[in-house]
Formats: structure tokens, sequence, C-alpha cells
């Protein structure tokens, strides 16, 4: 069994046919991120396959920054699982936790910018044998408010799903 360097996740070892899950902690934007590298008994994971997912995550920037652009825009449709998060994360709130969430004290200063702002990247799932949904993206409001999350999937190329699902 080989090891091999990882950028993300730091020494790795190579061994075929076994389940592993690598966790990682990074910070992405001045927050906590955790990195997960899921790989299969049944992927083919060798240290190119290493390298790939090093080289996507230094697109990671670029990659959330479409994300916030589609939910921005799903924030103006009727009906998105966006729009819903944000009304169902807004509503009865109180003034305290308008204010520690979203950093406004009224919620007529609640905008689409301000929950964007307030939105999180919390967690990356890697999936190096699914080259369809490559990375999985959980954005958050904050776990000490709520384990909801929006979800976004994008392919190795870093394309991304056209569904963002709130779970």
């Amino acid at each position: 069994m080989s090891k091999v360097a990882s950028k993300h996740f730091g020494e790795i070892e190579l061994n075929h046919g076994r389940e592993r899950c690598y966790v990682a902690s990074h910070e992405f934007a001045g927050n906590p991120l955790e990195l997960d590298l899921n790989v299969t008994a049944h992927d083919h994971f060798d240290e190119k396959a290493l390298h790939k997912v090093d080289y996507r995550l230094g697109y990671l920037p670029e990659l959330v920054d479409q994300v916030r652009d589609m939910i921005a825009e799903e924030l103006d449709q009727d009906g998105t699982n966006s729009q819903q998060f944000l009304h169902f994360h807004s509503n009865q709130l109180k003034e305290e936790q308008l204010e520690a969430v979203f950093g406004v004290r009224d919620k007529t200063q609640l905008t689409k910018d301000v929950f964007l702002r307030a939105l999180k990247l919390g967690h990356v799932a890697i999936y190096p044998g699914q080259p369809e949904r490559y990375f999985v993206l959980d954005f958050t409001l904050g776990s000490h408010f709520t384990d909801e999350l929006l979800v976004v999937a994008a392919d190795e190329d870093g394309v991304v799903d056209d569904e963002i699902l709130w779970e």
C-alpha cells in the first residue's frame, strides 16, 4: 500500500478495494469548512485521482461564486427551494436572532444580499468515483441557528447541477 501527499487531506493511503472517508478541516472565506473525501471499494482511486481532487478544490472559490449566483436567481423566483429556505428561516425571528444570524435589526433590512452574505459554505463532500456528482456543497446559516442546508452538486468538471435542494 502506497501513501500519497494531498494538499487538502495530508497523507492518504491508497489501499484499493476498501471503503474510506478522509476528513479535513480548512478555512474558506474566513469560516470553518469541513471536507470529506469519500472513496468506495469499487473506485479506481490512485495518485492521479487524488491530484485531481486537489486540483479541483483549487477552483472551489469560483464554484461557490457560481452557486451563489444561482441561489440569488432563485430568490427572485416563486416556489424555489432557495426562496422557501429564506422565508422559513426569516419568519418569526426574534430581534436578537435576526441580528446574530443576518446582522440586521429589522426584517425590512433582510434583503437578498444580506441573506447571501449570511449563507456560508460549511461542508464539501467529494466523491471521485461519481463523475456526475463529484462535489456536494452544503450551505448553512450556522449550526447554532439551524441544522437545515441548501445543497448543490457539481460534476467533476465543476459544472453545477441546476437543482438546489433544501435538506
